[in-house]
């Protein structure tokens, strides 16, 4: 394994969506996401997409009966996605003004990070904030 940290990420959250192909919009429009690959299937479903902001990505599908089903867990509970955002005060209203359902509204943590925590359309956490964790093989 290459010991060297790349700017590909080496890690996704990976999440089902019931409607993913609108989920592809929405999160674009939203959340500022850029679309990078989509597999279509069948119909309305998506077997694949991955989409990014800066480094860092999502990997999703449509949510089907096998065994990456909604249905098979506890949907939401104790996950979530943290983004790192530039201007969180902006990246706030702009997801405000897009319909997505602030689940805790913007502060100041004791740790120097500004964010906020909202739900998508389909009631997935994502936070967004200034922290910036340091890899430590980099600093």
């Amino acid at each position: 394994m290459n010991e060297s940290v790349s700017t590909i990420p080496s890690m996704f959250t990976v999440f089902r969506y019931k409607d993913a192909r609108k989920a592809i919009q929405w999160l674009q429009d939203a959340f500022g996401l850029e679309p990078g690959f989509v597999a279509p299937a069948e119909g309305d479903v998506v077997a694949h997409a991955v989409m990014f902001y800066g480094n860092g990505g999502v990997m999703f599908g449509s949510d089907q009966e096998n065994e990456y089903s909604l249905r098979n867990a506890e949907h939401g509970e104790g996950t979530g996605i943290y983004m790192i955002v530039d201007d969180v005060d902006a990246h706030y209203e702009r997801a405000i003004a897009a319909g997505a359902k602030i689940a805790i509204a913007i502060y100041n943590t004791d740790y120097g990070s500004r964010e906020y925590t909202a739900r998508d359309f389909e009631g997935h956490l994502w936070s967004f904030g200034t922290y910036r964790p340091a890899h430590p093989k980099t600093g």
